[in-house]
């Protein structure tokens, strides 16, 4: 049985829309993520319960341990000494519903794929592929601990590394799921020459860089520093003394604020040339009316998200242009996987993939 042949099986439609809702959240996730970070809560719950940590604080008594927990962290000393405990609670709900929003997204995930497992839904390729999800979205967990135990003792705030790695990891789940996604279309391979497969592919790769790029601006707070534009600490490339005074060189792409702002706005530039460059090529080489509109496409969503960035840098980071921006940065991801897969996927008769099968039948 091929995978376009896999269309028909009973259980097809149920589990791509499973798929899509569980997407859908990891995307809602990173947004409330954004929120959590933008408002200074992630640092609010001190403690990792996975079980337990579900419930909030019930009474009075529980609400002043959590606020005594957070008054032992060097943020509220440094930083927010004499929080009242009304305000508190406003950077603890945003917090506990971030991880309350995981848990959520762990059970929506779970719960249907072991039903799929005992009715024998999955194809082998599909049953490897969303083990591999459940492992990356287990690890995830214990990354956001990782990453919030960073700002629990020495430090005002987390690692930027850590909320980088956090980052990329939900978006790597998710971009998973929408390439899985797409491939259970059916859709037959497209014949397009080599070179837009090689830049579609360098899209992604170049998405993925970006996004990484604009985590580590947020984990630096550099957005709310070098405020012009287009220029850049007034010039349009600032001076390489700026851009390389610690050692070695290579922190600075990872720990200079001015330089990872900069490589951050580099790399929109160079993003938005390729995408246009991509779809010129489209339209020149004739690679067939999907590609070509999926290749405007992306290059609408990286404009959009470019306006969006520059507001957003010199207005200083207000809480709804910054989650603007990032909610855009989610929609040219989904635009980059799915013109990806539509240029490389192998789809020829031969290499299909069983994915979901007829009820019944054993994977």
């Amino acid at each position: 049985m091929t995978a376009g042949s896999a269309q028909q099986g009973p259980y097809h439609g149920a589990v791509k829309g499973w798929l899509t809702v569980v997407a859908a959240l990891i995307a809602i996730m990173v947004l409330v993520g954004g929120a959590t970070r933008l408002t200074e809560s992630g640092l609010s719950i001190v403690e990792w319960k996975p079980v337990t940590g579900t419930l909030p604080p019930l009474n009075a008594t529980q609400w002043e341990q959590a606020f005594e927990g957070y008054k032992a962290i060097p943020q509220y000393r440094e930083l927010n000494a004499g929080m009242s405990l009304s305000e508190f609670k406003t950077i603890f709900w945003w917090e506990w519903s971030h991880r309350l929003l995981g848990r959520v997204i762990g059970a929506v995930y779970l719960l249907p794929f072991l039903y799929f497992l005992w009715r024998g839904a999955f194809g082998a390729e599909l049953k490897k592929r969303l083990w591999v999800i459940f492992a990356l979205g287990a690890l995830q967990g214990a990354v956001g601990w990782w990453m919030v135990a960073s700002g629990l003792t020495h430090r005002t705030e987390v690692s930027q590394y850590r909320l980088a790695t956090h980052l990329m990891l939900a978006l790597i789940i998710f971009a998973s799921i929408v390439w899985t996604l797409r491939q259970m279309s059916g859709r037959p391979q497209l014949a397009v020459p080599g070179r837009l497969k090689f830049t579609g592919v360098a899209l992604l790769a170049l998405t993925f860089i970006q996004l990484y790029f604009g985590a580590l601006v947020a984990g630096l707070r550099a957005g709310k520093v070098y405020n012009t534009w287009p220029e850049i600490d007034g010039a349009l490339i600032p001076s390489a003394a700026r851009l390389w005074f610690e050692t070695p060189w290579w922190r600075n792409l990872f720990d200079n604020t001015l330089t990872v702002q900069f490589e951050h706005r580099m790399t929109a530039y160079a993003l938005l040339i390729l995408a246009v460059v991509h779809a010129i090529d489209a339209m020149r080489l004739r690679g067939g009316g999907a590609v070509v509109g999926g290749a405007w496409a992306l290059v609408v969503a990286i404009v959009l998200q470019a306006v969006l960035g520059i507001l957003t840098l010199l207005h200083q980071v207000p809480i709804d242009l910054a989650l603007a921006h990032q909610a855009v940065a989610i929609v040219v991801l989904t635009l980059a996987v799915l013109q990806t897969e539509r240029l490389v996927a192998r789809r020829a008769a031969h290499d299909r993939q069983e994915l979901v099968l007829p009820l019944g039948q054993p994977g």
